[in-house]
Parts: C-alpha cells; sequence; structure tokens
C-alpha cells in the first residue's frame, strides 16, 4: 500500500508535540501551515534542491533558528462565536424594526397562500430525493395554489411536472364538484405548474482554460415564450458552456431574457458570494446588472435555514435591496420532500462523491460536502410566515410572482423538418390548408419503385399489403417523417456506413423495407405491421436504426448539414438505481461490511424500487 500525508492537524501535532485547536479558522490555518513548514526546513526534511537553495543553506538557516519555530503570535478569533453574536445582533435589529407597516403586512399575510419558487428534484442528478410528483402532491398537502421546479442546469422533469399538476388538478376539480353537489364548501385551488432553471453563470462560457462553475441563479418563466428562452439557455448551457457542470453567462442571459424573471440565487448566488467573500462594492455592480438587465422581473432571494452564513449575509443583502428599490423574496430551497428524508438525501450525497456517512461534514481534507441541517424541505405556508414574520413583503412578493405566470400546455404536435420532395409532387392544396399531399405521393413513388427493385413481382397481396401501410401512414400523418429516415439510411450507405437490418417493430413494415429503411423482408418472414403502426392506435412511428461507432457521427453531421443545427438533438437516457444496486451503495458509504451488503441486496426480489415499496 502507499503511505497517506497527514493533515495540518496531524503534521503540526507530531511536530510540536501540540494539539492544533484552532483548525479551519483562517488565520489560524495560515500561521501553522507557515511554523510547520519553517519546522521542516529547520528539521532538513527538504534537500536543498527542493528548496532551490545553496548547500550551505541548512548551515546558516540552523545557526539562526536553533530552537522550535514558535507562533508569531496572531490573535485568533472564533469565527463561530463571532458570528453567532452578529446573529444575536441581527435578531435584536429585526425585533426592534418592527413597525405599524409590518404589522399591517402581518395581517395580510393571513389569507397568503405562500409560493415555494426554488425547488430541486431527481433530475438534478444525485442532488435531490424528491420525486417531481411528490413536490406537487406537498403542494396539494399544503393547500398551496402554485409551485416552482428549478432543476439545476436541466429542464428535463419539466414535461413530468406539468402531467403532475394536472393530474393534481384533475382531483382538484372533481372534489370540488362533489363538495358542491354535498353543499359543502372547498377552498382549495388548482396548482399552477411554474417551469424554471437553476443555472451556473460564469464569466465565459467559452472559457475551457480554468475551472469556473459560477454562481447560482433561479430562471423562472412567465409563459410559454419564456418557457422557450429557458429551453434555448439550458440547451446553450450544454452545447457550448459544459465545462465540468453547464453554464451559462451574462451576455446569453442577456440574449434570452425576455419573458423571464430572476431570483439572485439566494447564499450560492453571485451577489451573496461577492458580498461573502470580495466585497460590498462588488455585489453591489453585480446587483446593478441584473436590476437593468431584468428591471421589475429581478428579486433578491432571502433563505432561512438556520445557516450560520445566511445570519451574515441576509441584513447586507436587504440593505442592498432597499438602496437599489428591488424586492425581496423569500425562499427555502428544498432538495426533498419531507423533513425525515434529510438522512437520505445525505446519503444520496455520499454516493455521489464517494464518501462514507460517518464522514464529518465541512471542507478541506478529512471533510465531506454534506448540508448543514435537515430544514432543506418544502415546508407549510405557516412555517414560511414564522421564518420571515419580520419581512412579511419578502413572502407577498411570491405571490406577486404568481400573478405574472400564465398557464401553458408543453404538449404539441410533433415538429419534423420539411422534407424537399421534386417539384412533380408538390401540391399547391398543402400550402393552403398545411396538408401532406405530396409527401404522401411522393413516398408512394419511393415505395413502388423500391418494391420492383426487391420483389421479382408485385403481386395482389403485395400491393394490397403496401396501399394498407400507405394508407395508415397517411393517416397518422408522418409520411415526411419515413422520407426523412429513408434519406439518411440512403445516405449512410452511400457514405460506406455499415446501417442494420433492422430492429424492433419497424422490421415488420413493407413501405420500411422497399425505401431502404430495413433489409428484412415482412412478407417473407410474415411479420405483422400493425405492431409498428396500429390504424386504430394513432401514434408516432419509432424507428430504430443501428449504425457502426465510427459512422455514427459522419450521419449525424449528414443530417444537421441538410436539415440545421436546430432540427437535429440527440436524444439521453436517465439510468435509474435498481433495488439491489441501491442497497449496495447506501451499504457502502454507510461503512457496512461486504458481507452485510450481499446478504442484504439478495433478500431483494428483482423488481424496481417503486412497485417494492408498494407492496404490503
Amino acid at each position: 500500500g502507499r503511505f497517506k500525508l497527514p493533515t495540518l492537524s496531524e503534521l503540526h501535532e507530531h511536530l510540536f508535540d501540540a494539539q492544533f485547536t484552532e483548525a479551519h479558522n483562517a488565520t489560524a490555518d495560515v500561521e501553522a501551515t507557515t511554523r510547520c513548514f519553517l519546522e521542516l526546513i529547520r528539521l532538513k526534511t527538504f534537500t536543498a534542491d527542493e528548496l532551490g537553495k545553496a548547500d550551505d543553506y541548512f548551515i546558516t538557516y540552523s545557526a539562526a533558528n536553533p530552537e522550535i519555530t514558535q507562533p508569531v503570535g496572531l490573535k485568533h478569533l472564533n469565527l463561530k462565536a463571532e458570528s453567532e453574536k452578529l446573529r444575536k445582533d441581527d435578531q435584536h435589529l429585526r425585533s426592534s424594526n418592527v413597525d405599524q407597516e409590518v404589522i399591517v403586512d402581518l395581517q395580510k399575510l393571513e389569507d397568503l397562500s405562500f409560493t415555494h419558487l426554488h425547488n430541486h428534484s431527481q433530475y438534478s442528478i444525485l442532488q435531490s430525493t424528491a420525486k417531481v410528483s411528490g413536490i406537487i402532491e406537498k403542494a396539494y398537502e399544503h393547500g398551496m395554489h402554485a409551485i416552482a421546479l428549478t432543476d439545476t442546469g436541466n429542464m428535463m422533469a419539466a414535461f413530468h411536472f406539468e402531467a403532475a399538476a394536472n393530474k393534481i388538478n384533475k382531483r382538484i376539480r372533481n372534489e370540488k364538484a362533489q363538495a358542491e353537489e354535498e353543499g359543502r364548501a372547498y377552498n382549495k385551488k388548482e396548482i399552477l405548474p411554474i417551469i424554471g432553471c437553476e443555472f451556473n453563470v460564469c464569466r465565459d462560457r467559452n472559457d475551457k482554460t480554468q475551472k469556473d462553475n459560477g454562481s447560482k441563479v433561479v430562471l423562472l418563466a412567465k409563459n410559454k415564450e419564456g418557457y422557450q428562452n429557458l429551453i434555448k439557455l439550458a440547451s446553450i448551457a450544454y452545447t457550448e458552456g459544459m465545462y465540468y457542470v453547464p453554464r451559462i453567462d451574462k451576455g446569453i442571459v442577456e440574449a434570452y431574457k425576455d419573458n423571464l424573471m430572476v431570483l439572485s440565487g439566494g447564499i450560492q448566488g453571485e451577489i451573496s458570494n461577492l458580498l461573502l467573500n470580495v466585497g460590498e462594492k462588488q455585489a453591489e455592480e453585480s446587483l446593478t446588472w441584473w436590476k437593468n438587465a431584468f428591471k421589475e422581473d429581478f428579486y433578491i432571494e432571502l433563505t432561512r435555514h438556520g445557516v450560520e452564513a445566511e445570519s451574515r449575509l441576509n441584513p447586507s443583502l436587504v440593505r442592498l435591496a432597499n438602496k437599489h428599490g428591488v424586492k425581496l423574496i423569500a425562499t427555502n430551497n428544498s432538495f426533498y420532500v419531507e423533513k425525515e428524508d434529510s438522512i437520505a438525501h445525505d446519503v444520496l450525497l455520499c454516493v455521489k462523491d464517494n464518501q462514507l456517512v460517518e464522514t464529518p461534514k465541512g471542507r478541506g481534507r478529512g471533510f465531506r460536502y454534506g448540508l448543514e441541517n435537515d430544514e432543506y424541505y418544502i415546508k407549510s405556508s405557516d412555517q414560511m410566515k414564522n421564518l420571515f414574520q419580520d419581512l412579511p413583503q419578502a413572502l407577498l412578493n411570491t405571490e406577486e410572482i404568481v400573478k405574472k405566470c400564465d398557464p401553458y400546455p408543453l404538449a404539441r404536435d410533433v415538429l419534423l423538418p420539411e422534407y424537399d420532395i421534386p417539384s412533380q409532387f408538390i401540391s399547391a392544396e398543402d400550402k393552403k390548408d398545411g396538408g401532406k399531399r405530396g409527401e404522401n405521393a411522393f413516398l408512394r413513388h419511393l415505395v413502388y419503385e423500391g418494391a420492383k427493385k426487391r420483389y421479382t413481382e408485385i403481386d395482389d397481396a403485395l400491393t394490397q399489403r403496401i396501399d394498407f401501410e400507405l394508407e395508415t401512414i397517411e393517416n397518422t400523418g408522418y409520411p415526411g417523417y419515413f422520407l426523412i429516415v429513408q434519406d439518411f439510411c440512403n445516405a449512410a450507405r452511400d457514405m460506406g456506413v455499415s446501417v442494420g437490418p433492422g430492429r424492433g417493430s419497424a422490421a415488420g413494415s413493407v413501405v420500411a423495407y422497399t425505401i431502404g429503411i430495413t433489409n428484412i423482408d415482412p412478407m417473407k418472414y410474415d411479420l405483422l405491421f400493425e405492431r409498428f403502426l396500429n390504424p386504430d392506435r394513432i401514434s408516432m412511428p419509432d424507428i430504430d436504426i443501428d449504425f457502426d461507432d465510427e459512422g455514427r457521427g459522419k450521419v449525424i453531421d449528414y443530417v444537421i448539414e441538410k436539415y440545421g443545427a436546430n432540427q437535429v438533438a440527440q436524444i439521453i437516457t436517465y439510468g435509474t438505481m435498481a433495488a439491489k444496486s441501491a442497497v449496495r451503495d447506501t451499504a457502502r458509504v454507510m461503512n457496512l461490511p461486504l458481507s452485510e451488503a450481499d446478504r442484504l441486496a439478495k433478500m431483494l426480489p428483482d423488481i424496481s424500487l417503486n412497485k417494492l415499496f408498494e407492496m404490503e
């Protein structure tokens, strides 16, 4: 095995026979590091070459420093204790500033349904344990009429989020109708799903010479146009800004800011980072930029999770917001639904970072990342009102944001690139009513021309099968899909790329066989077309095509060049933890013996976790 380098505390105790009690205090760390380094020089641990000194350097140094290196006498403040003093002073200041205006606002709060605007789901990969449906269910349970989803860097859960809200709203409508029939009062309102995203905003998304994850900022869509701008920002974050994490910069935010609202990001936001680590002047400059860019749609986000840094940060944020006329917004950045889920969430973070749960949380060597406490869950309106009772306007402003948001559906017709058909097949009527007569006619032409090459004889049975398939394709409205797929399949063969013979239900289509998409004759093997496209259940066709690994890139480049980069997308697949692997991962980070982990995993049946939890 290899030796492990000592921590600063271990090295300090070894050299000076005294414990380093002020570890992770900035001034104490600097003094201890310097003292250890000088003592190692005195003990000739390094060579003269390593230090870049002459051979007689140690003689001179030992003569000047014959005794053990002593502390220089810096006074080290206990930062936690000092921060606690500031927190108490801040609480005293807040309690002494409650005036009549605040009391009036508190009365308004009684009828307020608080809206959570900063929430993460499981699609914030390995950062959250909250199911999308669980977030909506919790909003329903708390009687809230809106809630936002703001996953980190992606919007993959947007459709699931809207679908879950629609399901709950259908339940609310049914419950309301039943209550009216029975003459009962019913106060719950339908839930508005607010779609947003938590972005990493860096200095320059194109700069990949140094690591710059940037700061967090939350963007919320007001309407469908805002949602589409969020999509563009999320795509650019991956396609152009990906470096350790998906990133955007202020330049691209400026380009796609229409119909978006901005929350400053709380303790991890740019303004907060500058206040805590740089200076108030720089923080003020950042605030000014966001305010000028978004005007009344920019809000300073305040969180109160009971974290020490928040007690130092929030008074400065409030002061800057008041100075520049920016509205405050209260949030509770959530990563799990229930308070008791914090333990499972902490285990998930350990799985992500390959750390043990027993390792203490903190920064630096010998510590691991973890949330400071168990307050990062979806709290009720009353809990949020108690947290921010001294800043009622920050609560009321959540209602203002909800009123700025319009409901909009995400479902839409499938958008396909327009296939350029020969002029003799173009139908003038298609331009008037958006029909697909031209595409259907050209597809029919290709099919029968292909049939002449594939079959020695086109008999009545084959003609009947082809006409049936073409009629079904016409009814589904996707002739262009077949034209596009046959185009790049045949182009791939022309480029020398190996194309698979056909996989899945598409192999049952004579149309696909005759135009070169597949190479398996459905008539010969009596394959059913209805498994691919069913005339009684119209749905989008799905053709799986295999290309060789080396040629796949050529095909993608061909499609992008022909149809445009904005018409081509690659689909990702999310992997989920299987029951047994989840048990093994959990056992590993909880430092259980391998034999015990294996024994527990083997006790589980071979089914998914969802089905397992549903079993009685």
